[in-house]
């Protein structure tokens, strides 16, 4: 029996996922790392605080699991997109990664969208946003020169792991998708866009598929962590390319719908080059020569935590969302904004904010929590309308993962309001598990993408849209209007408070 060894770097903890042949997750193991805030809006780790994770994390499967560490096949990993790391000519780091939930270069987007914003649209197939890499690298260039004269390349954060891995420096596409730095239709940088903005061309990483064999485990390495020195690297890939292959998401009247600290509605597009006018993310697969499309809703589990936070707290989360059942659909005339960290699809708009209309005394917590669940489907039903009204897209079924998989009630609302199948995973293990998929299959496994996943994403109950799918239309229609209703005043509120 061999094995293939996922790692998942995320925001707030690194995962890794030991997976057999046969597509069986043999054992699991995490490890969290701090998240830096030194100003207002500004959000930062140290990469080494990622290499300790990788350790600890590698160290706890080698304890539940000794038998299986040198048999160990392949490593990849899956990656937070967008965050920058730069390394100096000797690979050191110099200063601490701006990562993706960043937003202080709102100055750094305007000027983007001043000098080459209908070029990098054209290019790249997304807007210029605070997430992506470009505006953090143009960012540091004005605020810290005295860094940026030292910058010998700029990496992605699962790079940095293979990078301390192999010794060598590349990034996969569906990474570098997210720069606004790749032209993605031919998979290469885009020049042009590099010299408007004076970014050296030596500074950026080799371009690789995310099934590449990237080297070898470095053999220090492999000493000091009791593993072989003959595991091979595989490049990977970001974290929502990785979770739709992880969910099985390999033809294009799939998608997948994951609710996290903010949400995402996404769609595989094959070989398709598809222009959704910047109102959609665009980027290029960890399949090979693949995309994807997505929409985000920046606070959807973020939403539900936030209310339970404040008038909740003592609630377990199952007590909490037990009453929803009884709640008709609409909550009884009570409709929830998501936007209390602003939104980003449909409305690029960072100061809007969230709200509830409709409140009257009737309402009560149950009726709070179903609009806060209804809301945040709604707004990841504005990508699926996108994906609808300009590609005339027709979802036969979607995938759903993460919080809004964990609850029954939650999977119907999907249903009805997305009025398509949702179905379920067996077991859910996220990027992580696309990870482990890119192992395998950068070491030989399966001959295509299809065979790997008939063995390794097994499908768990589906919800059916129901009659109540009619309620929720008009629903949706009075939902659509909020953000045009509401956006002068929480602009203006915004302005008050700054």
């Amino acid at each position: 029996m061999t094995y293939v060894l996922g790692l998942d770097l995320g925001t707030s903890s690194l995962k890794g996922l030991l997976v057999n042949q046969q597509g069986e997750m043999i054992v699991s193991a995490s490890a969290d790392y701090p998240l830096s805030n030194p100003h207002a809006g500004y959000s930062e780790q140290n990469p080494l605080g990622w290499v300790a994770a990788a350790k600890t994390v590698i160290q706890k499967l080698i304890s539940e699991k000794p038998q299986a560490m040198d048999k160990i096949s392949a490593i990849s990993f899956s990656g937070q997109m967008h965050s920058l790391v730069l390394l100096d000519k000797k690979q050191n780091i110099l200063r601490p990664a701006i990562l993706w939930n960043d937003v202080r270069t709102t100055k750094e987007c305007q000027y983007i969208m001043e000098h080459a914003g209908e070029l990098v649209l054209e290019q790249t197939k997304n807007r210029p946003l605070e997430g992506f890499t470009l505006p953090k690298m143009l960012w540091v260039k004005e605020h810290e020169p005295d860094i940026w004269e030292q910058v010998a390349t700029f990496l992605l954060p699962k790079d940095y792991l293979g990078y301390w891995m192999t010794g060598n420096i590349q990034t996969d596409f569906s990474d570098a998708a997210g720069t606004l730095l790749l032209d993605v239709i031919h998979q290469t940088w885009d020049w042009k866009i590099a010299d408007i903005f004076e970014l050296p061309k030596n500074i950026f990483p080799k371009l690789v598929d995310a099934t590449e064999i990237i080297g070898t485990i470095r053999q220090d390495l492999a000493k000091e962590l009791g593993l072989s020195p003959k595991i091979k690297i595989v490049a990977g890939g970001a974290d929502n390319a990785c979770a739709a292959l992880g969910a099985g998401i390999d033809s294009e009247d799939k998608g997948l719908v994951s609710v996290g600290t903010s949400g995402v509605f996404l769609t595989f597009e094959g070989e398709n080059i598809r222009d959704y006018q910047g109102k959609l993310h665009f980027f290029n697969h960890v399949i090979p020569n693949a995309y994807y499309s997505m929409g985000v809703t920046l606070a959807a589990g973020q939403s539900l935590n936030w209310f339970k936070q404040n008038f909740a707290k003592k609630e377990i989360f199952t007590d909490f969302l037990a009453e929803i059942e009884n709640v008709p659909a609409g909550s009884e005339g009570l409709l929830f904004a998501p936007y209390i960290m602003g939104e980003r699809t449909p409305y690029v708009d960072s100061q809007i904010r969230g709200s509830f209309i409709g409140l009257d005394n009737r309402h009560h917590q149950e009726h709070f929590v179903r609009a806060v669940i209804e809301g945040i489907t709604f707004s990841l039903k504005d990508s699926q309308m996108i994906m609808e009204s300009i590609q005339q897209k027709r979802l036969k079924k979607i995938v759903s993962i993460g919080g809004g998989a964990k609850n029954k009630v939650w999977l119907q609302i999907q249903a009805d309001i997305f009025e398509t199948e949702i179905i379920t995973l067996q077991t859910e293990q996220g990027p992580g598990l696309g990870a482990a998929m890119l192992a395998a299959l950068g070491c030989g496994w399966f001959n295509s993408v299809n065979e790997m996943i008939q063995t390794f994403v097994q499908y768990g109950p589906s919800y059916f849209p129901t009659e109540t799918a009619n309620v929720y239309k008009k629903y949706y229609v009075l939902y659509k209007k909020i953000y045009h209703a509401t956006k002068e005043l929480s602009h203006e509120l915004q302005n008050l408070n700054t």
